[in-house]
């Protein structure tokens, strides 16, 4: 019977630790998903205020026409 109890306490920690490390992974990935978003949005802004400020350039400075 100790032996039995012994066996559950312990597995019963394993699969406590289990379930630890799945909820951090999950928030680690969560948090890692975000930071890509994050960059990818700012990234994103960049080319568009690049792409205006190239337009703007192109609208005010004398060059070739194209």
């Amino acid at each position: 019977m100790r032996t039995r109890l012994v066996l559950a306490a312990g597995l019963s920690a394993l699969l406590s630790g289990c379930a630890v490390i799945a909820v951090a992974d999950t928030a680690a990935s969560i948090a890692v998903k975000g930071v890509g978003l994050a960059a990818d949005a700012a990234i994103g802004t960049v080319r568009i205020t690049g792409k205006a400020v190239g337009a703007a350039a192109d609208a005010v400075l004398p060059g070739a026409e194209r």
